[in-house]
């Protein structure tokens, strides 16, 4: 059993409080899963429960965790192996490798769905999959026969395959699992539990929520309790706007009286100036009761539909004829005979698998239509880095014809996707993947362009956020070319769907 006991977790950078007193336990076959936006701590805690009772050099830590003969494998998010390693190489530098029994080995690749011929394989690790690494990163961590496990964003970059490997992986580990992902196909077929960390008040009072549910019955009872705490809200701001309005008319009567009172009649001016007394007393009980009023609730972004207001493209107007009899990355042939034709606002989604080629196609897209004058296309790329200059803050990158309106309208909308007026002033460089995501999608909202090439729009964002993103993909006008591995996002849009093979682009 892994216990928590009032946990805070505080970031040393600004002294911001992540965590606030988080209490919970881990046992038996509990599939934890940790959700929330970008910056609220996730990762932060996983390495901290991990670690303890060291804590990272990052941050502080009060409270207790304790894991008494547990033996805890955690799987960060980033890769541990050189490029120049091979993946027999890789794996000897694992102890529990070098120890294991051929069953040893053989048991948990069945478990994790890898070849057990792969493991002594001579190929360089940097060829493999993303499906391939994360199958081989588990089998590795089973192999320490851990009791418990820990797992931050192990779907991160997988193809449909190997989230499917992912899935069934997790279903049937047996062991107790706390992990982190955006994958919300995956929440909603693994996780037990829910543990929602927000940060609210302007990022300013962290906030954390656990439930012993599963993430569907989650997701809809958050829901009806913010759309009761929104009514609420309005029916008390209501109340508090007349009884405003009926105080200010009390002040300004009594204040009129005050102005009007003559000096010869002192008794009038003393009974004036209890009046006043009582309603500077009554204007202080009204403070205090706005203090209690219900909050606003605290939702994670939001896209105003007249933001996309004129933006289309005609039935039948030829957006794309594309040719491609190789598809090449340097020297490697990565598909051939590549016919690809696209119309009018049509959604068009391309999947495959992990390194066919995807992302190369799509840069071959925005080539082809750079330079056509009766399209407004833009191009939001997997590597944000390709179109974010680091050294620039939001506002500066946004902000490309130095207009005072321009500059009010971005500011609207960096507010709407949650940004905090520091992090407006932030360097790029110091955003998390989802505040980057979230300043590419508004940079193309922006450009009103109505062509738009996505490469993994939501890979980067919380659970609570993608559905806002997948909600403006499907109801916008223009055309979109988009590579993907949302399985959420493909089974609810009404477009076509093309799986890239090394032969071509097949229909699904």
């Amino acid at each position: 059993m892994l216990q928590v006991q009032n946990l805070t977790i505080t970031h040393k950078r600004d002294l911001r409080v992540l965590i606030d007193n988080l209490s919970f336990t881990l046992s038996g076959t509990d599939r934890l899963a940790v959700i929330g936006e970008e910056g609220d701590g996730k990762s932060t805690l996983l390495q901290l429960l991990c670690m303890w009772p060291e804590i990272p050099s990052w941050c502080l830590a009060d409270g207790t965790v304790s894991a008494v003969s547990e033996r805890i494998a955690f799987l960060p998010q980033e890769n541990v192996f050189q490029d120049s390693f091979s993946v027999y190489d890789f794996c000897n530098t694992f102890p529990a490798f070098q120890d294991a029994s051929w069953e040893d080995l053989f048991d948990a690749c069945q478990l994790t769905g890898l070849s057990s011929e792969m493991v002594y394989s001579e190929a360089p690790v940097a060829n493999l999959s993303g499906g391939e690494i994360i199958k081989l990163r588990l089998t590795l961590l089973m192999l320490g026969a851990p009791t418990m496990l820990i797992l931050d964003e192990p779907s991160n970059d997988l193809d449909l395959n190997a989230l499917d490997t992912l899935e069934h992986f997790l279903l049937h580990c047996a062991l107790p699992v706390i992990f982190v992902s955006h994958d919300e196909h995956l929440l909603r077929a693994c996780a037990t539990r829910i543990l929602h960390l927000e940060s609210i008040h302007g990022k300013q009072k962290p906030r954390w929520t656990l439930s012993n549910t599963s993430y569907e019955t989650y997701k809809s009872a958050r829901q009806d309790a913010l759309e009761r705490q929104e009514q609420l809200f309005h029916a008390d701001l209501r109340e508090k706007r007349a009884r405003d309005e009926r105080f200010l008319r009390i002040q300004q009567s009594v204040e009129h009286a005050q102005n009007s009172v003559s000096r010869q009649d002192p008794h009038s001016g003393r009974l004036l100036k209890k009046k006043m007394k009582a309603v500077k007393s009554l204007e202080h009980r009204f403070e205090r009761e706005d203090r209690q009023m219900t909050e606003r609730p605290n939702t994670e972004w939001a896209i105003d539909a007249s933001w996309f207001a004129g933006i289309s493209i005609p039935s039948g107007k030829n957006v794309l004829r594309l040719d491609l009899p190789e598809l090449r990355a340097g020297n490697r042939i990565l598909s051939r005979n590549i016919h690809l034709s696209v119309d009018g606002p049509e959604k068009l989604f391309i999947i495959g698998e992990n390194g066919a080629g995807k992302t190369t196609l799509l840069k071959c897209i925005a080539t082809a239509l750079q330079d056509r004058k009766d399209l407004k296309c833009t191009y939001m790329p997997q590597n944000y880095g390709d179109l974010l200059p680091g050294d620039l803050t939001p506002v500066q990158f946004l902000h490309t014809d130095g207009s005072k309106d321009q500059l009010t309208s971005l500011r609207i909308h960096l507010g709407a996707f949650r940004f905090t007026r520091e992090e407006m002033e932030h360097p790029i460089r110091n955003l998390s993947g989802g505040q980057k995501a979230k300043l590419l999608l508004i940079h193309l909202i922006l450009q009103k362009a109505n062509v738009l090439l996505l490469d993994e729009p939501t890979r980067n964002l919380s659970p609570l956020s993608a559905p806002v993103l997948r909600d403006m993909l499907l109801s916008f006008n223009g055309c979109i070319i988009c590579v993907t591995h949302d399985r959420l996002l493909l089974s609810s849009h009404p477009g076509r769907i093309l799986r890239l093979t090394e032969n071509g682009l097949i229909s699904e």
